[in-house]
């Protein structure tokens, strides 16, 4: 078994994410811990088609996962990430590049409608051959956002007078990418 290495450029041509090897996350805080969820589905692209290496992905808020169905039902209702409205969350990156060993990629996230500027850090590896012979890389990337920049903005009083959840989300993307044939 070999290790990916770390790549020192951004890798030419198109990637498509492995959904099976790959995983989109949040976390914000909860009382007095952290509650953790996930998205089932989604679409990731890493490409130079343009001449500039560009990450783009869309995921569908239906398919977010969480230990509760009662929550989950919640979480696509209007007072989080309104499905019926607003059925996708998407990215879309300005800029990739290296920062020494990390990965810094600008870039706008919309959700709820709402687009705002973001910054993703994490680092590359790859690319490597994968169990059939073709070429991956990996991409693991994790941004903080306020989620009231979104219109994420439900909250419920504790007995001590604080808040349920907090305001910082933290945004986790490992993605396996699997290159396209030429």
């Amino acid at each position: 078994m070999t290790t990916a290495q770390a790549e020192s450029t951004i890798p030419t041509g198109t990637w498509q994410s492995d959904p099976v090897h790959s995983h989109v996350g949040f976390t914000v805080r909860h009382a007095v811990g952290t509650f953790r969820g996930s998205f089932g589905r989604f679409e990731a692209t890493l490409s130079d088609a343009s001449g500039e290496p560009h990450l783009s992905g869309h995921v569908p808020v239906e398919s977010v996962e969480v230990k509760e169905e009662n929550l989950e039902a919640h979480l696509l209702s209007p007072e989080f990430f309104d499905k019926d409205q607003t059925p996708e969350i998407r990215f879309e990156s300005s800029a990739i590049k290296r920062e020494d060993e990390q990965l810094a990629i600008d870039g706008e996230l919309t959700v709820k409608g709402i687009a705002k500027p973001v910054v993703a850090r994490g680092s590359l590896s790859g690319p490597g051959a994968g169990p059939n012979g073709n070429d991956r890389v990996g991409l693991d990337l994790e941004a903080e956002v306020n989620r009231h920049d979104f219109g994420l903005d439900w909250n419920m009083d504790m007995p001590d007078g604080s808040q349920i959840l907090g305001d910082e989300v933290t945004l986790t993307v490992h993605l396996e990418l699997v290159k396209e044939s030429d």
